[in-house]
């Protein structure tokens, strides 16, 4: 057997398997780099904030304007009618508070527990 074997096919193999080693390390290499972008954690949260703002901003500013665009709405009044000038001094009864308000007392005062 040792006939058989030359030097150069024994260089001839360790070129090789030096070859295949140099492409493992470029392939592992290749693999533990991130695929893709690198994000920065907080630039993403101060964004997201921002976004979560206008979205926020928008729905506020939806709901006033529907509110408003109600309680705008002209009312009119029989031909015959007198209408105030000035508010009327009488007393107002306060309402009495509901059940949704006694429940928001109840939960505030719970929380500050």
């Amino acid at each position: 057997m040792q006939k058989a074997t030359k030097i150069d096919d024994v260089d001839k193999v360790m070129d090789e398997i030096n070859e295949q080693t140099d492409n493992m390390k470029h392939i592992q290499e290749a693999l533990a780099n991130p695929i893709g972008y690198d994000f920065d954690e907080d630039e993403l949260e101060a964004e997201l904030e921002e976004l979560e703002a206008a979205e926020l901003e928008d729905d506020l500013l939806q709901a006033v304007t529907t509110s408003t665009s109600t309680s705008a709405a002209p009312v009119q009044v029989p031909a015959g009618v007198r209408q105030p000038t000035e508010p009327s001094t009488a007393r107002r009864v306060p309402e009495k508070p509901s059940a949704e308000v006694d429940e928001l007392a109840a939960l505030q005062a719970e929380m500050a527990l």
